[in-house]
């Protein structure tokens, strides 16, 4: 089974945020950047299916350099490998854009299931997987707290006000984790030196000719 995961790096939650000069990012010079915590219960996930079922996991990520550590990461967790779709300045891009880049890639991917976290915690916008899904044609159940596997079949729930959602569907899918899916797993050791030789391929990530959502200007909150 072919199981890829989109992943970010986005600072620490613990980290105190900054503003650039240019207004309308955060300094990054003294940040701490991490995995995307929702992002670890996707790969979480993708690796409990790949032990049950066998196959291969790809951590896709689209991102400057620096986003190789969330990568390495994902790949110390028991990942197989990545691929990092290249683009600086990626914080100033919208939803759209890093979905359409991440579609882009994928097309010329095979794959059964797609995991995603539900949203990143930068960005707050829980957009990109179901964006994803629409433009690969895949169904998508977003937020999902519970998912087993039937052979192609699955049944995924998710939680909503005063109660749950089930879904069936059959495969391919895409899937976005929410909290509760899983206890992601600590990475070992072995897994960490084993991660410094797994594969990473990089190309340059392919965006729409225009963002159509255009950050115009950041500001902290009054104290």
């Amino acid at each position: 089974m072919n199981i890829l995961v989109c992943i970010k790096q986005v600072p620490d939650t613990e980290t105190k945020v900054t503003i650039a000069d240019d207004g309308k990012s955060i300094d990054e010079a003294d940040v701490n950047f991490v995995l995307n915590p929702y992002d670890e219960f996707g790969v979480e996930e993708a690796l409990q299916l790949k032990e049950a079922a066998g196959g291969e996991v790809t951590v896709l990520s689209v991102g400057p350099e620096s986003a190789t550590s969330a990568m390495r990461t994902a790949l110390a967790m028991g990942a197989d490998k990545g691929i990092r779709l290249n683009a600086e300045e990626v914080r100033l891009k919208d939803s759209f854009s890093i979905a359409s880049a991440l579609a882009d890639a994928i097309q010329s991917l095979e794959y059964d299931v797609i995991f995603c976290g539900k949203k990143a915690v930068d960005g707050d916008n829980h957009q990109v997987g179901p964006m994803l899904a629409t433009m690969l044609d895949l169904p998508c159940v977003s937020t999902v707290t519970s998912l087993k596997f039937n052979g192609t079949a699955f049944t995924a729930s998710r939680d909503v006000e005063g109660g749950k959602e089930t879904y069936t569907g059959e495969l391919p899918a895409l899937f976005t984790a929410d909290k509760g899916l899983n206890e992601p797993r600590y990475a070992a050791l072995k897994g960490i030196m084993q991660a410094k030789k797994k594969p990473i391929d990089v190309s340059d990530a392919e965006f729409p000719a225009e963002d159509s959502l255009v950050v115009e200007s950041m500001e902290m909150p009054p104290e």
